[in-house]
């Protein structure tokens, strides 16, 4: 469990790990997380969990965060719960009780949020938001499909992965042996049953950044969602921001950031927000 300021969420967000393990389906080129060293914790304990998310809750919504030297300094209008983000060290759909656990967590966010919209708290009494950031690689399983009809219930959100617009791009960043096609096919079910975000990191290989035909291929890709019945909320662009484990990684420069980003709206009609990363 962990609070951050979120900058793709305006304000503050508390992280869930599903994966301390470090165990992902995918293998990111460009994931901080160093998956050749084992973790000390290997599976969650849920009533560990949710006691600790009761606990970063009350932290939060009662403002006593806001008094801790790493974020004193957070503006006042940041100062806001914004979502609880199903994310950490690996792909959060892969837990075996995904849906027991939203459930769970779902019941405790609400119980929470009311004691502090009772007692009226400084906290907006605004739904916070569960967000599932996810790589989409799992959707079609039936106990995921259950916990995304429990997202829908409680001001879920669904922000899916997709890094590229052709299959050998694909393979290049996100190095796994689940298929593209699967991943499109499931982003495509899935956004006929509900709006999601899709968010996209691009960034340089080897002081290389993606081609042009790449990124033609990937708004492609999004319109084929869109073409076929699918909503998108919104697309998110954006490039390393923390350090990853390959050195031969490396963000973009802000102008090309801006470039994808004015591409992507054009060729799709999409809304399309641009995410700068940390300076080389």
């Amino acid at each position: 469990m962990y609070p951050v300021l979120s900058r793709r969420s305006g304000g503050m967000s508390i992280g869930v790990n599903l994966n301390p393990d470090k165990i992902c389906n995918f293998d990111c080129i460009y994931c901080q997380v160093n998956r050749t060293t084992a973790s000390e914790t290997r599976f969650v304990e849920i009533q560990h969990l949710l006691d600790e998310l009761q606990n970063m809750l009350d932290l939060v919504l009662s403002g006593e965060i806001y008094t801790t030297e790493f974020f004193s300094t957070v503006p006042k209008h940041l100062r806001r719960l914004n979502d609880i983000a199903f994310s950490g060290d690996g792909e959060p759909t892969t837990y075996n009780n995904f849906d027991d656990i939203i459930g769970q967590c779902a019941q405790l966010k609400q119980s929470i949020s009311q004691q502090y919209t009772d007692s009226n708290s400084q906290q907006p009494t605004d739904p916070i938001k569960m967000v599932l950031i996810t790589n989409a690689s799992m959707f079609h399983r039936e106990h995921v499909q259950r916990g995304l009809k429990i997202l829908d219930q409680n001001q879920g959100e669904i922000w899916a992965k997709l890094d590229a617009g052709t299959d050998d791009y694909y393979q290049l960043i996100e190095r796994t042996a689940i298929p593209f096609q699967q991943v499109l096919d499931n982003l495509l079910s899935t956004a006929r049953i509900r709006p999601i975000v899709i968010q996209s990191l691009f960034m340089q290989v080897d002081n290389v950044p993606p081609s042009d035909q790449e990124i033609q291929a990937y708004c492609q890709r999004l319109n084929d969602i869109t073409d076929n019945g699918g909503s998108l909320a919104s697309v998110q662009i954006y490039t390393i921001a923390r350090q990853p484990a390959e050195s031969y990684v490396t963000p973009l420069a802000d102008e090309y950031v801006d470039a994808i980003v004015k591409q992507v709206t054009t060729q799709t009609g999409l809304s399309v927000e641009g995410f700068y990363g940390y300076k080389t």
